[in-house]
């Protein structure tokens, strides 16, 4: 028996997708050649063209030696990137190693990924509630008798920011250039 003829035919190709699937699942390239009969370059040039990140040895190892701390990682980078609006760079940092290995892990996970204009979106949304609510405790505070001045200064913000915020929190004013606290405007007997 000829060595090709144990091999698969070289007519039937195998998808780079696939190898892909197989490899990113934990197979190594050694096992990727022996399942699907191609050489050793065939099946890196498949990877490559399937855009595959390749791992290390020691990176194979770990991922075989513990495949629920894949799975726990890839669904904490999930909830990282979902809930919390994180990027595939700040997820990398957390973890992942790469953006693209951060990018794998989430979908993964059973997410998708968003483009750089829908997470920029996000995080606009998640700035404007955090600013509300600095408007809207600013407006309690200066209801309460604090100075333009004063908050200001305890937020380390210019006087100008304060008046916009406590503007966009509706805030009814004190007549201008009357900063200090709320006066009783009764006339006395």
């Amino acid at each position: 028996m000829s060595r090709k003829s144990s091999r698969q035919p070289e007519d039937v190709p195998i998808r780079p997708e696939a190898l892909r699937a197989r490899y990113e699942s934990g197979a190594t390239v050694d096992e990727l050649v022996a399942a699907s009969g191609l050489s050793y370059g065939t099946v890196l040039n498949r990877l490559h063209e399937a855009g595959t990140e390749m791992r290390t040895s020691w990176q194979t190892r770990r991922m075989r030696q513990d495949p629920q701390a894949r799975r726990r990682l890839a669904a904490h980078l999930r909830a990282l990137y979902e809930q919390h609006g994180a990027t595939l760079t700040e997820l990398a940092a957390a973890g992942a190693g790469t953006r693209r290995a951060a990018r794998r892990l989430v979908i993964e996970a059973g997410g998708a990924v968003r483009t750089p204009q829908q997470t920029l979106r996000i995080r606009a949304a998640a700035r404007a509630v955090q600013r509300q609510k600095l408007a809207l405790s600013l407006r309690a505070r200066y209801e309460a008798g604090a100075t333009v001045p004063e908050l200001a200064e305890d937020c380390n913000y210019s006087v100008a920011t304060i008046y916009r915020l406590l503007h966009q929190a509706r805030t009814p004013m004190r007549p201008q250039h009357n900063h200090g606290p709320a006066r009783d405007t009764r006339k006395r007997p």
